[in-house]
């Protein structure tokens, strides 16, 4: 199972659209709790699923079950709680949730992670990948686009 990651910010759309396209992506399952931000540019929702269905031939999917709670991302980005901390609660949250019993490995074949990081380092959609890599029997491949 071939599943990608993406970040938007540190791109212009130009970059953006042509990694996606160059992977071949058949859906971008865009993670973030705020998909229609100001400052988001290309990314926000509307615009994002345009986009994708003209320059990639792709769909788009809002998950937010696979974002963090406010709070969480707060307490993370403006609070300052460690990467350590936010990653612990955010791997139980996922697991309160169950996803992946609500998701299949085949939703993520061709399938693009989309958060607003840079890099996944630092970023929660290489936790759910992680994550639903632990609990599922099918591994997916991941391979993160930057």
């Amino acid at each position: 199972m071939n599943t990608y990651t993406i970040g938007f910010t540190q791109k212009k759309a130009e970059e953006f659209f042509g990694m996606l396209r160059k992977a071949q992506i058949k859906i971008l399952i865009d993670v973030r709790l705020n998909n229609v931000s100001q400052l988001a540019a290309f990314a926000k929702r509307d615009d994002l699923a345009f986009f994708l269905r003209e320059l990639c031939n792709a769909d788009y999917w809002h998950l937010p079950e696979l974002a963090p709670t406010k709070i969480m991302l707060d307490g993370y980005k403006k609070h300052g709680v460690p990467w350590r901390v936010y990653e612990e609660s955010f791997l139980n949250l996922m697991a309160q949730r169950n996803i992946e019993k609500q998701l299949r490995p085949a939703d993520f074949e061709g399938a693009c992670l989309l958060c607003s990081e840079a890099q996944p380092h630092y970023c929660h959609r290489r936790l759910v990948v992680e994550y639903l890599n632990t609990n599922w029997q099918t591994a997916l491949k991941v391979e993160h686009l930057y």
